[in-house]
């Protein structure tokens, strides 16, 4: 006969099913009612060892409801893009990263049941299907950053995305412009986008921030340009006037002395009046959107006879020239608008060769101390050597 009546314990109890199977039952943590556990086990020995790990996880804090995982992750998955504070533009393609090729695969799943093997699995057969690499790095960062704040929530114990180099992309280097191929870019291209090439090459602005610069955040005589706003094109088509994404964003970055005729003819001919104006604008005076501007810009190219460059490139090149100036890492961060260093060592590590610069330089502080140093009678080891001289046949050093 089965043994139902149970065995006391400090913790927990555990009795025989009349299947011939133990469960066991413990105190939840939290609602304080006994619950029973997840699964039976074969012998009584096992059903003991289960209750005593979930004993030292509850101990530890590191127990989580094993019916937590159940939550369909279709429905977790919506809340969790709802509440993210996202920019316009940043929600319009991670919602379609999400309904093409996270949901379709896992949407119908319990968060529990999306294990590693699973992830890899929906990986590989993104990737077979033909979907770049890029956009498979990104939805599995998505999925990524879903689970950890799954994990956050309590609802698993553990982040599933564990493929080690899947969240990055393996994309190629951008090219670098030279100056030359600048000056022929702006030389090529319609007179009223003239100022914006030479901006975005010589001080690294990315286009939204160009496309929201008014004439107040132009100061000719300090020759800087402040960026307090940027122009967003969501998949809506509606422009939308935002923040930059961070405060680092919010910055004053100086210009090339050359570049000051050059705006000055661009306000007085193109540029919108009044302190609001827009110092760009598209076709017709109407709002400068990025598939407007990209037909001249692939014309342009064409007429200066370069090939393989996005307009981005354009702020590769500044942030390029920049580092090559030798500024520093704080200096390339603020002149950037990044928060973080990432960026600003990478286009350090492209120019590369500075560590010998500064090498050379340590090296003329040395001697310089050296020379200092040197008393007026005491002569250097070129001096000594140089004094030797024959006498009886035998090398002398005088």
């Amino acid at each position: 006969m089965p043994n139902n009546s149970g065995r006391k314990r400090r913790f927990g109890a555990v009795r025989q099913l009349p299947s011939g199977r133990w469960q066991i039952r413990y105190p939840d943590p939290v609602t304080k009612q006994l619950r029973n556990g997840d699964k039976t086990y074969p012998t009584k020995r096992d059903a003991e060892v289960a209750l005593s790990v979930i004993e030292a996880d509850i101990t530890r804090g590191r127990w989580s409801d094993p019916d937590a995982g159940k939550v369909n992750f279709g429905e977790y998955a919506k809340t969790w893009f709802k509440e993210r504070d996202y920019a316009s533009t940043t929600r319009g393609r991670n919602d379609t990263v999400i309904r093409l090729h996270i949901l379709p695969k896992l949407g119908s799943l319990e968060i529990g049941e999306i294990t590693t093997p699973r992830v890899r699995r929906w990986r590989s057969e993104l990737l077979e299907s033909g979907l770049g690499e890029p956009s498979v790095v990104k939805a599995y960062q998505i999925l990524r950053a879903m689970m950890n704040t799954a994990v956050d929530d309590g609802v698993i114990l553990r982040n599933p995305c564990r493929i080690k180099g899947a969240g990055i992309t393996k994309s190629p280097e951008r090219p670098v412009l030279t100056v030359e191929e600048v000056l022929a870019v702006a030389d090529a291209i319609e007179g009223r986008y003239r100022v914006m090439i030479l901006l975005a090459a010589f001080t690294g602005l990315r286009f939204g921030e160009l496309a929201g610069l008014q004439r107040r955040d132009i100061d000719l005589e300090k020759r800087f340009v402040r960026i307090q706003r940027a122009v967003a094109e969501p998949n809506s088509g509606k422009l939308e006037i935002k923040m930059p994404k961070s405060e680092a964003g919010i910055r004053t970055v100086s210009f090339p002395a050359s570049l000051v005729p050059e705006l000055q003819e661009h306000l007085r001919i193109f540029g919108e009046s009044g302190r609001t104006g827009h110092l760009f604008v598209g076709p017709n005076s109407g709002h400068l959107r990025r598939n407007n501007f990209h037909r001249v810009w692939t014309e342009a190219l064409a007429k200066a006879q370069i090939e393989g460059i996005h307009f981005h490139d354009l702020r590769h090149t500044g942030n390029t020239l920049a580092a090559t100036g030798g500024a520093t890492t704080r200096e390339l961060m603020d002149r950037m608008g990044h928060s973080t260093v990432r960026a600003a060592m990478i286009y350090q590590h492209l120019v590369g060769g500075r560590d010998e610069v500064i090498a050379d330089h340590v090296d003329q502080q040395i001697k310089s101390a050296k020379a200092k140093s040197a008393k007026p009678d005491q002569k250097s080891p070129e001096q000594k050597k140089g004094g030797q001289e024959k006498k009886g046949g035998e090398d002398k050093i005088t």
